[in-house]
């Protein structure tokens, strides 16, 4: 891949525009990463300005993904697609999986191009892992990439990751149907995880959020507990269902210092 160097030093694929903030970079300054911009660390800083526990959110569902993954090599998953994956950080599905079992496959997707640079520059060398450059809203894009065909066995059950990506999907693009079409081509036995942020626990600041957002790639699309939960129909709910993610197979001693600003859960296909 083409890259360039941008006044600040950093490698960039070319036709990136480093001016327009990402979602996938931002969520990778409020994890501490270094793999962003001037643009994307204006807009964190904003995010916390307005949300100060922003960065212990990140961090909460970042820690929802590394429990479900963790849950699902346990159930006997040994593959997974990881639905607007982001830019790589310590603690990626791959570094959780093959971890556990090192036969695990894992497929990321994302449609930023620096995400998806910066991934194929960690799995170089990695046999059992890639990404594929799509839009998860586009499913049959995703499904029948090359990539993902070749990396997955459709006739065995898949670990589906939809964490912290569907509150930057509108309405006006049907997230049940793009989230059910996924359902409906995983074989019995698979499991999904997904999360989402909420504005049921701090309305005013959620929406200073949304504000910060909105002239970004990504503009952010909050939902209450009921349209998270309709997300997982047509799947049996592993317990405790959908719940703060922290409430989610929690850590012991961190229930109480972490936020509830994301819904998560994790569900079985029959």
């Amino acid at each position: 891949m083409r890259c360039r160097v941008s006044v600040q030093g950093e490698r960039v694929p070319e036709g990136v525009d480093v001016r327009l903030p990402s979602a996938a970079r931002v969520y990778d300054w409020l994890l501490g990463g270094s793999h962003n911009f001037d643009a994307d660390r204006a807009v964190g800083e904003k995010v916390v300005a307005v949300l100060p526990s922003g960065r212990r959110v990140a961090a909460s569902n970042r820690s929802f993904l590394r429990r479900a993954v963790r849950y699902m090599v346990e159930q006997g998953i040994t593959q997974f697609l990881d639905l607007g994956s982001g830019i790589p950080t310590v603690g990626n599905v791959h570094e959780i999986a093959q971890d556990m079992d090192p036969g695990c496959k894992v497929v990321y997707v994302d449609y930023d191009k620096v995400a998806v640079a910066h991934s194929r520059l960690i799995l170089d060398g990695n046999p059992n892992a890639t990404v594929v450059e799509a839009d998860l809203c586009r499913p049959e894009d995703v499904l029948n990439s090359a990539a993902t065909q070749e990396m997955l066995d459709f006739d065995r059950p898949i670990g589906l990751l939809m964490v912290a990506v569907f509150h930057f999907i509108p309405d006006s693009l049907r997230p049940a149907e793009i989230v059910a079409r996924y359902r409906e081509t995983l074989p019995s036995g698979s499991l999904v995880a997904l999360s989402h942020l909420t504005a049921d626990h701090a309305p005013e600041a959620m929406a200073a959020v949304t504000e910060a957002m909105k002239n970004s790639r990504d503009p952010m699309y909050f939902r209450p507990y009921a349209e998270v939960a309709a997300l997982f129909d047509g799947l049996d709910l592993v317990e405790p269902g959908v719940v703060s993610a922290p409430l989610w197979h929690a850590e012991p001693g961190l229930r109480d210092v972490e936020p509830d600003d994301v819904y998560a859960g994790v569900g079985r296909k029959a």
